[in-house]
């Protein structure tokens, strides 16, 4: 106890002064969570979480973040208090959350210590490392075991997070690896009359998808697509261009290289003879996803990277071929890589061996399953916060 008070001497000496006043917009008149978010990566994260509490549970929630965010319905905005007990007592005294849920891995010792001893539960979800508020580096003997000591749940993005935690001092009870939370539900919706219907005309048939292919990779698909007809006859390609300028264009393309193309726009079919089916747009995508065995991703083999996320695909039961280049989802392509859940094309012209080899159904099956695993990760992941949450706070609101 004394190495902790002569930490938290030291860490409140770190900063004397309180920030500004600050002016807090009307609390909320129902029960109350607090989500705090260190970046606004994490905020992306903790959307659809705060999304289910509010439309799910009826809590109104408060998202804490230093940069301004997106709001909807029953969810506020405000910059997180200054890690000085004045500051963190006067914030408390306005919102009165029924919980706090830290997230990422960062601690601020006079907010935790001071919500503890008014006894509001605090929870850590999605938690990295354990670190200090930024900027308020330094030593401070035993503050961090003890700032940890009143977290009743530590749910860790991995066990290397856990050991890190259970290593800073942390309850080991209180400390689970229970993998991220993802941005947003990955499954994307359709029609499902649509789907059955679709399901039946192509019932015995090879297909795969080309999603949002840019002009770039063009040639490449059609290649791929002629030595998949040559092994299987039936194959179809579903395309989607990347603009649906190119759709035209790509049309075209695809007759002049002797493929028979339909065109959903203008209201064809893919009937037995159709080789290449042209779709437009991003709104059914969840629809061929589900159609699709195999679904290539593109600009995946651009120099801009993979235009869409392959946790779209991988949700829906697709098998993911791909190129090396991730885009903006190095980390989704991590895990996925992680569990051997897709298959990776290293230029063009390997991506015909890669489609013809993974039209097999017994491989895209497998890819498909490890794939939909690591998809399915992050809805686990919320459930368990989520349950966690009402048991704390004694149910829905």
């Amino acid at each position: 106890m004394a190495a902790y008070s002569i930490g938290l001497t030291l860490y409140n000496l770190s900063q004397r002064q309180s920030a500004q006043e600050v002016s807090h917009p009307p609390r909320p008149a129902g029960r109350l969570v607090w989500l705090h978010a260190p970046t606004a990566d994490a905020v992306a994260r903790l959307a659809e979480l705060a999304r289910r509490l509010v439309d799910e549970d009826g809590f109104e929630m408060l998202m804490t973040c230093p940069d301004p965010i997106p709001v909807r319905d029953g969810l506020v905005w405000v910059p997180p208090p200054a890690d000085i007990f004045g500051d963190v007592s006067a914030f408390l005294d306005h919102w009165r959350p029924e919980i706090v849920a830290f997230s990422g891995g960062e601690l601020r010792p006079a907010l935790v210590i001071e919500a503890h001893q008014r006894k509001i539960p605090l929870i850590m979800i999605d938690a990295g490392n354990p670190y200090l508020l930024r900027g308020r580096d330094g030593w401070y003997p035993g503050l961090t075991r003890s700032v940890l000591s009143q977290f009743s749940h530590i749910y860790a993005q991995d066990e290397e997070a856990a050991r890190a935690y259970r290593k800073a001092g942390a309850a080991l009870s209180a400390v689970a690896a229970i993998g991220r939370l993802e941005e947003q539900s990955a499954a994307l919706p359709c029609l499902e009359a649509e789907r059955d219907t679709l399901a039946r005309l192509l019932l015995t048939r090879p297909v795969w998808f080309a999603a949002t292919l840019p002009e770039t990779e063009e040639n490449a698909v059609i290649a791929a697509h002629k030595v998949a007809i040559g092994l299987a006859h039936k194959s179809l390609l579903i395309v989607s261009p990347a603009t649906a300028e190119r759709a035209g264009p790509l049309t075209d393309k695809m007759t002049e290289a002797g493929l028979s193309v339909a065109v959903r726009a203008n209201d064809d079919e893919p009937d037995p003879e159709t080789e290449v089916y042209v779709i437009e747009g991003e709104a059914e995508l969840g629809l061929w996803y589900r159609l699709a065995p195999i679904t290539y991703l593109g600009g995946s083999l651009s120099v801009s990277g993979c235009i869409r996320n392959p946790l779209e695909a991988a949700a829906l039961g697709s098998a993911i071929v791909h190129g090396p280049n991730a885009g903006r989802f190095e980390k989704a392509f991590s895990r996925l890589t992680a569990a051997r859940a897709t298959r990776l094309v290293g230029t063009d012209r390997h991506l015909a061996e890669a489609v013809s080899d993974v039209l097999a159904p017994d491989k895209a099956a497998r890819l498909a399953q490890a794939a939909w695993i690591v998809a399915s990760d992050g809805a686990e992941v919320a459930e368990t916060i989520i349950a966690t949450i009402r048991d704390l706070t004694d149910g829905p609101g």
